[in-house]
């Protein structure tokens, strides 16, 4: 079987990848099977690299907070701050601390030096605010928001029109209604929907409000961007998107019904999915995120004895784009410092172990047709922090990158 697909690999190079796609896709998705892994990282910084220089790719998009991201953005783009600052306060879920990530920012600082405006490469997180242990408070979202409808009081009458204020609120009720921070960032109320304020008569009002305010910024688009320019609408439309989003993440975590894992879940790629559209309609994307985020197909996993499926950002992504989106998943080989050792041979990770290379991009369909049906069946993984490659994913995948053994 190893000769069968040995003449199916390539090197995981710019060229090779868009070799195997119709065209240069307006996002171009690499996933990763596990967090945390600095050699998977290292990957791909090489692969965006040459993406961004030979292909012509202009916004790298991460797994992690997307207002923290605009931190970096800043860095990156204009060199206010510094690295260290960039990297303690631009990520989310501890992935400031990573070297490869601060090799990424690194590079992209340096890229961007001496380039115009127009040219320079982007740097977003498209995560919602939310850790594993809870949510944020929208706060800073719907404050910033309040802040740039504000920002523009002659903007078609914003702050006093015939009627008096279009606005629903003024700061000062806003603050009111958004209480302290620790009353939304409790990390008990993931697991007891009744230590949550997320369905409280004040986030019932503040969630109307978040609406209210959306609709006043595309209501009055022209006027705005003419006033405040395009690139600060589109904040505020993310400052939008993020309120509202984490209203709903909120609203159900205070829910008791059977639905409440599965819509939390769904809300999150839901929202990564609207950060990633928005982007892409800037330019052509290069997004990055484990592997069940950006997959085609339903993801799902198992949590307190619970499976959980729902529709990834990915596949909603794709959905919307078609084949202007495309998804190169990774597998791996063996992270023996995580129990992760060398493959069972009858399983995909198993034959790909088998080749000689370190890593390398195969054709995933290729593969799939190669392998014939039935598929052999899924690695079952020894440790909760990886999940292996499902063999039926194969068809949908535009390409596949094989990393051989990842080392801590």
């Amino acid at each position: 079987m190893v000769t069968d697909i040995a003449h199916l690999t390539h090197a995981v190079e710019a060229s090779a990848v868009m070799k195997l796609l119709p065209a240069r896709p307006h996002v171009l998705a690499l996933g990763e099977p596990t967090h945390g892994e600095d050699t998977l990282l290292d990957v791909r910084n090489e692969l965006f690299r040459q993406l961004v220089e030979q292909e012509g790719y202009r916004t790298i998009a991460v797994e992690s907070d997307c207002l923290a991201g605009l931190l970096v953005d800043t860095y990156v783009t204009t060199g206010a701050g510094t690295l260290d600052e960039a990297m303690a306060h631009g990520f989310s879920h501890g992935f400031g601390a990573s070297a490869a990530n601060r090799e990424l920012v690194r590079w992209a600082r340096e890229y961007n030096t001496g380039r115009p405006a127009a040219d320079q490469l982007r740097f977003a997180g498209f995560d919602a605010p939310l850790e594993m242990t809870g949510a944020a408070s929208p706060r800073q979202a719907l404050t910033a928001l309040h802040t740039f409808l504000t920002s523009w009081p002659d903007a078609d009458g914003l702050a006093d029109g015939p009627t008096g204020s279009l606005l629903p609120c003024t700061a000062e009720t806003l603050d009111e209604l958004l209480g302290a921070d620790d009353r939304w960032t409790g990390p008990a109320a993931l697991m007891d929907p009744s230590r949550s304020c997320g369905r409280s008569p004040e986030a019932v009002q503040l969630a109307l409000i978040a609406h209210d305010l959306v609709s006043l910024l595309d209501e009055r688009a022209p006027r705005l961007i003419a006033a405040a320019g395009r690139e600060d609408w589109d904040r505020a439309r993310l400052h939008g998107r993020t309120a509202t989003g984490l209203l709903s993440y909120h609203a159900w975590l205070a829910d008791t019904t059977p639905a409440r894992m599965t819509r939390l879940v769904s809300v999150r790629d839901r929202m990564m999915a609207e950060n990633l559209l928005a982007l892409a309609a800037r330019g052509p994307v290069l997004a990055f995120a484990h592997n069940a985020h950006l997959q085609r197909e339903k993801s799902s996993m198992r949590m307190g004895g619970e499976r959980l499926e729902w529709w990834s950002a990915g596949s909603i992504v794709s959905a919307h784009l078609g084949p202007a989106y495309a998804f190169l998943p990774t597998a791996l080989g063996t992270i023996r410092h995580q129990g992760v050792d060398t493959p069972p041979p009858e399983t995909v990770e198993g034959l790909l172990y088998a080749l000689p290379e370190d890593r390398f991009l195969i054709d995933a369909r290729r593969l799939a047709a190669t392998l014939g049906d039935p598929l052999p069946a899924p690695r079952v993984s020894p440790w909760f922090g990886y999940f292996g490659l499902d063999p039926a994913h194969l068809k949908e995948a535009d390409g596949l990158v094989f990393v051989r053994d990842v080392r801590g």
